[in-house]
């Protein structure tokens, strides 16, 4: 089967992206796989995969590959004297801005390209963690407190708290506040990467469940339920680790009860506005109660390491795609107007 790795982007998380994209693309070697590169000037390059390693974009040795362009039905290489249309569908890869927050949706849409990713509405809610809190609320999932701050608002929330910028991942900007002598720090911190920032109360020791799952034929396949390895929080290092990790995780131990509990608030989520993507919910539990923390529209690595068939899954996933209803134009009503005045 066909299938295109799209990666990159211009983003605090374009790093990561390359290093799902290097990860994905190992655990799909069934698949025939094309690789298109998004630098930060939105250029798209074909990348050769045996060039598929880190230092090819560190040293910018992608420019010297072939450039494409965007064209209706996939990305165009154009040749001497012909062109080569790259029409597999995408595995939006791309994490943080252009890739999650709807503009490389809105472009594949726009040029009517297949894809695997969240649409531009479901990019709305998931990317901006505040629209997620009041998504969240809509849907009767149960969210920490949180307050939305803009530059000169002071937390009114009591230490200790974790401030996040709104609209980024991987843990960047992400300071735990425990004192209040680091509030303004944190914030200035966490203000370098977003105009708006979330702050919620931080709770010790608090459950941790991760699941990952997406909708096919009609039905949403979960992942297994993952309790993350317990510290503070993840930083930005521990996360770019993690990305890259290759093995399968381990279960959590969790009775029925509560699987059910998490499987049902993240189907609460996913509902119709994920369709067509496979995301990955983070969320809490306190005295047996889900409340959900954060949605990840592109998980990083795609979340290989929470299925025990990840090749089965973005198969069926590509399989199951709905092509969108295109209008179609034949200027009917221009044309009755012509015919009416006679011209």
């Amino acid at each position: 089967m066909k299938l295109t790795i799209l990666f990159g982007g211009a983003s605090y998380e374009h790093e990561i992206s390359i290093v799902s994209a290097i990860t994905v693309m190992q655990k799909l070697p069934s698949f025939d796989i094309n690789l298109i590169f998004c630098d930060e000037e939105h250029h798209f390059y074909k990348i050769d995969k045996k060039e598929m390693k880190a230092k090819s974009f560190s040293s910018a040795k992608y420019k010297k590959m072939p450039l494409l362009h965007v064209s209706r039905g996939g990305f165009e290489l154009k040749k001497t004297f012909s062109k080569e249309l790259i029409d597999a569908p995408v595995l939006n890869l791309i994490h943080g801005g252009d890739g999650e927050d709807g503009t490389i949706a809105a472009l594949l849409d726009f040029y009517d390209i297949e894809f695997i990713s969240p649409r531009k509405e479901a990019c709305v809610f998931s990317f901006d963690k505040g629209y997620t809190k009041l998504l969240a609320d809509s849907l009767a999932v149960k969210t920490l407190d949180y307050e939305i701050l803009s530059q000169g608002d002071k937390p009114s929330i009591s230490v200790p708290f974790i401030i996040k910028p709104a609209r980024l991942g991987s843990s960047i900007g992400v300071s735990v506040v425990k004192d209040e002598s680091e509030i303004d720090y944190a914030l200035d911190v966490a203000f370098e990467f977003d105009e708006r920032v979330v702050v919620e109360p931080f709770i010790a020791d608090v459950k941790e469940y991760n699941l990952a799952g997406c909708k096919i034929n009609e039905e949403i396949r979960f992942s297994i339920i993952e309790e993350p390895q317990k510290q503070e929080f993840l930083d930005f290092d521990k996360k770019y680790r993690d990305f890259s990790r290759s093995s399968k995780v381990n279960e959590a131990k969790l009775d029925n009860i509560m699987v059910e509990k998490l499987r049902a608030s993240f189907s609460k989520i996913y509902g119709r506005l994920f369709e067509g993507a496979l995301i990955r919910c983070d969320f809490f539990v306190i005295d047996d109660e889900v409340y959900l923390n954060e949605i990840n529209p592109i998980p990083g690595s795609m979340a290989h390491y929470l299925f025990d068939d990840f090749e089965s899954i973005i198969r069926e996933l590509l399989n199951s795609l709905t092509k969108r209803k295109r209008v179609e134009v034949n200027y009917q009503y221009i044309h009755s107007i012509n015919q009416a005045k006679g011209k």
